[in-house]
């Protein structure tokens, strides 16, 4: 099934054409009742309807054949020749037929005043009058047109960057799932060998997470609850791994509404970043997540207890290089994200976002 799309700037600029073509033909009524000449004479306005068709025709053949054909093809100098020819030779045809004997026959009657009805002409100048009014409207109708492609050149670069950011957050967003993936199977992978129960339950606890995952997270919003749910799941997966005494302690709102909500996976990169360089098997160690809504902002703090790594510093990795690609691509520089790793003992990062209330 072919599928039309009709655009707003098509639609305005002939609803404009029909608006100004409107008026003209009013011009005959116009002319009866506002200057109160004559009265009104139906062989007055079909005259005056006379004078208007050959602009007509003129304006047909150029807005729908010398203008997408012609013009913005870039054949301007064949369009210039074409349209010349066009005005001048229908209105030189005009003016032989004016004088012709049959425009005398068909004079409505009016054999006493064909002088005045030979001059078909819209405007008070001789013949080449109207070709002068030809070449206005061309011009006028090539202004209109320029216009309203300007303005639909606009909204195609509009929705192209729109759908550009939105495959590029997209291609993001599920490079992520990938990552999230295989650091959870590692985790599940290091129980196998020696506590094979608990690898049982963790494979039961990725199989509801990997629900979240695949359904939920498509949406580009989600309940920030939904999210803080994950995020409990993920950190009891990880218990079962770290069975040794770890400091792990989530502070979030409780009673938070459903209607806040705030893009999927993006909470969940900061909580494997910490898990990932915030543990150690030979110290002792600690992650503290605190999760802060206030009307317009949600803002979460991840600190981990933080130990020398080969290289002297942390490596972010995949996760939060795409996590800060996808919040400027979401809120360009309306996000505040910092990281302080000032103190030796620990490693802090602060995200602030706005929340969006459905």
């Amino acid at each position: 099934m072919l599928n039309i799309k009709i655009r707003k700037q098509i639609i305005g600029e002939n609803l404009l054409y029909l608006f100004i073509w409107v008026i003209v033909l009013l011009t005959p009524f116009m002319n009866v009742g506002l200057m109160a000449i004559t009265g009104f004479d139906i062989g007055e306005m079909l005259l005056t309807w006379l004078k208007i068709l050959p602009f007509f025709l003129l304006f047909i053949l150029h807005n729908n054949l010398l203008l997408p054909f012609l013009y913005y093809k870039r054949r301007r100098i064949i369009y210039i020749i074409v349209s010349l020819i066009l005005i001048c030779g229908l209105f030189s045809l005009i003016e032989i037929y004016e004088r012709s004997d049959m425009a005398i026959a068909l004079s409505f009657g009016r054999i006493g005043q064909i002088a005045s009805f030979r001059h078909i002409s819209l405007v008070v100048f001789p013949w080449f009058g109207n070709m002068i009014a030809g070449v206005l409207m061309f011009f006028a109708n090539l202004v209109i047109k320029n216009m309203y492609r300007s303005m639909q050149a606009d909204e195609d670069k509009e929705r192209l960057e729109r759908e550009h950011i939105q495959a590029e957050m997209y291609y993001l967003k599920y490079q992520i799932n990938p990552h999230f993936l295989m650091n959870t199977l590692n985790n599940i992978h290091a129980l196998i060998d020696f506590d094979a129960d608990s690898a049982k339950r963790g494979i039961i606890e990725l199989s509801g997470m990997m629900r979240y995952v695949v359904y939920e997270s498509s949406a580009d919003h989600i309940p920030l609850k939904q999210d803080i749910k994950f995020i409990e799941n993920y950190i009891e997966l990880m218990r079962i791994r770290y069975a040794q005494d770890i400091d792990i302690q989530f502070n979030y709102p409780q009673g938070l509404s459903s209607n806040v909500t705030i893009p999927p996976l993006i909470l969940v990169v900061f909580v494997e970043n910490a898990f990932k360089h915030g543990i150690s098997h030979n110290h002792p160690s600690f992650i503290h997540i605190d999760i802060e809504c206030s009307e317009q902002y949600m803002e979460a703090r991840f600190c981990n207890s933080a130990f020398e790594v080969q290289g002297g510093k942390h490596t972010t990795g995949i996760g939060l290089d795409n996590v800060r690609k996808r919040l400027e691509l979401i809120y360009g520089n309306l996000y505040e994200l910092e990281i302080d790793n000032s103190k030796e003992e620990s490693y802090c990062i602060t995200l602030k976002i706005p929340v969006k209330r459905v």
